[in-house]
């Protein structure tokens, strides 16, 4: 029989979010695969949890998933984590993941924290529909290509980003989607936790030049409907009078329809419609 991948949420912040059964699973388990064994050590020692670490990140994943693999196949258990928050997410483990499920090797999960969810409670903002977006790529050209991919969203956004990308994404964002609301949230969990409340417009270069220090979210209000009618081409009066036309309109209440719609002359709709035998 194999062994179990136990997907184990550690806390993003604060030790004292870590819970009982992640604890206990961590615990019991043969060995634990940890992005960076040097801050999972941390945890353990902290709990007085004496498990086998090994590393497991994106730089290693190649190598390490088949033999992780391999030694749960071999009826080993192996407890899964990340620096903070849920596995999977925005991490190489979405690879281990995916290699268990193809082998046959029975996959659990223990939630625990995640900054994503954690930082759309917080912020204030909408969020009763949103859309995870990760890391912007450092790539310049796949980075503008994923922002204009972007533009006419209409769920909120949500972006992780590093201390020190933050005024350069900050600025992109601003570049590319225009002014919108934001809350820049920071340090979940920890002391010096923040949430501040702008917009794009206010803060784009407002970091140019600081050494910021933390972990950021960043959540960003969607494309609103007013902003996507203006910039919606105008309707044609015409092709607006055939459809009213096409729906059992006469000419002359097509044309009086479409001119109300569009600020179009109805002398105008009427002649065109005429002129071209409608």
């Amino acid at each position: 029989m194999p062994g179990t991948l136990y997907i184990v949420g550690t806390p993003i912040g604060n030790l004292g979010d870590f819970s009982p059964r992640a604890e206990e699973t961590l615990r019991q388990v043969d060995f634990i695969a940890a992005e960076d064994t040097r801050v999972t050590v941390k945890i353990l020692n902290h709990f007085d949890i004496a498990t086998k670490l090994i590393s497991y990140h994106e730089h290693n994943r190649k190598e390490k998933g088949p033999s992780i693999v391999e030694r749960l196949l071999n009826g080993e258990s192996c407890a899964l984590v990340t620096d903070a928050g849920m596995p999977a997410i925005s991490d190489p483990g979405q690879d281990l993941v995916r290699l268990c499920h193809e082998n046959g090797v029975p996959v659990a999960t223990v939630p625990g924290p995640s900054a994503v969810v954690t930082a759309l409670a917080l912020s204030g903002m909408e969020v009763s529909r949103f859309t995870f977006e990760g890391f912007l790529s450092v790539n310049k050209p796949s980075r503008r290509k994923h922002l204009e991919e972007i533009k006419d969203e209409r769920r909120t956004m949500v972006f992780y980003e590093a201390p020190h990308k933050l005024a350069a994404t900050l600025r992109d964002l601003y570049e590319t989607l225009g002014d919108r609301r934001i809350a820049i949230v920071k340090e979940l969990t920890k002391i010096h936790e923040s949430v501040e409340r702008t917009t794009l417009a206010e803060v784009a270069g407002k970091y140019d030049g600081q050494k910021l220090k933390g972990e950021f979210v960043l959540i960003i209000e969607a494309k609103t409907e007013a902003e996507r009618e203006a910039e919606a081409p105008p309707a044609d009066p015409v092709a607006l009078a055939r459809q009213y036309m096409q729906d059992g309109l006469s000419v002359n209440e097509a044309a009086r329809q479409a001119a109300k719609e569009t600020g179009a002359k109805k002398s105008d709709v009427y002649r065109a419609l005429v002129e071209n035998g409608d």
